[in-house]
């Protein structure tokens, strides 16, 4: 037995030498490695110890995260509003107790009005149904309030997309392919799907990058494939088009998108063949045409006279010739990969385009005729009816279906390291991400949007969702008081 420690100690010692001298060998490279580079001050004027700055940092933004943010403090998305997606869509406990952590108090907070006469539970109905393209052959009809926004295959990782599809499908609402083409993981599920055509036409391109109206013709015989998206801009990069890193770019994605492997994929900042407000028109007719199927475009709104134009012409041409509707995104949307000068400081977020937009259709008598979807951080119920009161048709989310997937909001969705196996293309990290069990999720998690919103509604009087309007809010101001929203936006334009 004596023995036996003896030689443990001496192969232990034995080990503890080695690590000691490969950290000692490790430590002398490093020095001499950071005394003679010249690209890193820190690490030139403090060798070894300087390296230990650049791992905090990176370190930093997962310790704010779970130790030292408030619950209402983070960016892009604060602990408590993804608690709540987590809670809905583990289909678990999502109540509170002892009050809000939200304050009543701050400028910009939304409060709806309860009725002192609610609607009562045998009083609530369904959320109406609505019908895009009512002059396509085949419009579509859908009562679903909210929505699956467009995100990529290639940018999503396949377990997701399918995950994704799935859960759509068992919630009987739509999902948005993004502008990465429609991959048979958009189709596996069942679910109806928005092709969404961005500036590189990836899908329905033809050899030289034009639009292709026999691929436009192919998309459409997909009877899941229910209406197509033109994507002018989108609120993480308004004037840029999509960035795909080269490293995601597998065979598989190449081929969908008709692109080279392993190549950066990168979408021109515009439709060339856009360049004033009628070609929108144009672009939308001969999609529609080809397809027979509801068509739209999605943009972040900045400079907002073309919409004047737009509709002016709309009216000119004819009622028919109008958008079947219009996806308003935020400034503060996101996506996988985008230049941190349009995340910050681009285009106008959702609280003042949706009211622009909605006022500038009334004004031009095309309310009815074009439909309104809003898009932009709209993942808890309360958003969502808000979006509805300012005049929103329909709600879609891409990140609180990313949340629903079990997203913890790493910021590594353009690294293809992400640890949840949702923006990676590692098989081993999509290893934990369980397609079944993703897909009640995200079901669970459309529901009890639904439900939410559903709730605030029957506080506020009126037996659905669709019925709030802009009556119903009121928006804290500066001065600490509330100011109704009908009267905020009455001649916002």
């Amino acid at each position: 037995m004596s023995d036996f420690i003896i030689f443990s100690i001496d192969v232990f010692a034995s080990l503890f030498i080695v690590v000691l001298g490969i950290i000692v060998l490790a430590t002398v490279i490093f020095y001499f490695r950071d005394i003679t580079q010249t690209k890193h001050a820190i690490r030139r004027n403090y060798p070894v110890i300087g390296r230990f700055r650049y791992f905090f940092e990176r370190q930093g933004e997962f310790f704010r995260q779970y130790f030292f943010a408030l619950d209402r403090e983070e960016m892009p998305f604060n602990r408590a509003e993804r608690s709540w997606v987590y809670r809905a869509a583990k289909d678990v406990d999502r109540t509170a107790a002892f009050g809000s952590t939200q304050s009543l108090e701050a400028t910009g907070t939304v409060m709806f009005m309860n009725c002192a006469f609610p609607t009562l539970d045998e009083d609530a109905l369904e959320p109406s149904q609505v019908t895009l393209g009512p002059y396509c052959s085949k419009p579509y009809i859908t009562n679903s309030l909210f929505n699956v926004s467009g995100m990529s295959f290639g940018a999503l990782s396949k377990p997701a997309v399918r995950a994704l599809s799935k859960g759509a499908k068992l919630a009987g609402c739509w999902m948005n392919t993004g502008e990465g083409g429609l991959s048979p993981y958009h189709l596996e599920g069942g679910a109806d799907l928005v092709f969404q055509i961005g500036t590189a036409k990836y899908g329905v391109r033809d050899e030289q990058g034009q639009l292709s109206t026999e691929k436009l013709k192919q998309i459409a015989a997909h009877e899941q494939v229910k209406m197509f998206e033109l994507k002018m801009s989108q609120g993480a990069k308004p004037g840029k088009g999509g960035m795909l890193p080269g490293r995601k770019v597998n065979a598989e994605i190449a081929k969908i998108r008709g692109i080279p492997e392993g190549k950066d994929s990168i979408s021109p900042n515009g439709h060339p063949e856009i360049k004033k407000p009628t070609d929108i028109l144009d672009m939308i007719a001969t999609v529609r045409n080809a397809t027979g199927k509801p068509t739209g475009f999605k943009a972040v709104i900045g400079a907002y006279e073309w919409l004047e134009t737009l509709f002016s012409e709309i009216n000119h041409r004819g009622i028919e010739s109008a958008p079947d509707f219009i996806t308003v995104d935020s400034a503060d949307g996101g996506t996988g990969a985008a230049p941190q000068p349009l995340l910050d400081s681009v285009g106008l977020p959702l609280r003042e385009s949706l009211p622009l937009v909605v006022n500038l259709l009334e004004k031009h008598g095309l309310r009815d005729r074009v439909k309104i979807i809003a898009s932009g951080k709209l993942i808890v119920p309360s958003k969502v009816a808000w979006a509805l009161a300012l005049g929103a048709d329909f709600v879609v989310s891409a990140r609180g279906h990313m949340f629903s997937l079990g997203c913890i909001q790493a910021l590594q969705c353009n690294k293809d390291t992400c640890p949840t196996g949702i923006t990676t293309h590692s098989e081993r990290l999509q290893k934990g991400l369980n397609v079944a069990n993703k897909a009640q999720r995200v079901a669970n998690y459309n529901k009890y949007i639904h439900y939410g919103a559903g709730l605030i509604a029957h506080s506020c009087g009126v037996n659905s969702a669709r019925e709030l309007s802009r009556k119903h809010v009121r928006i804290v101001q500066e001065n600490g008081l509330s100011e109704p929203l009908d009267k905020m936006y009455e001649n916002y334009q």
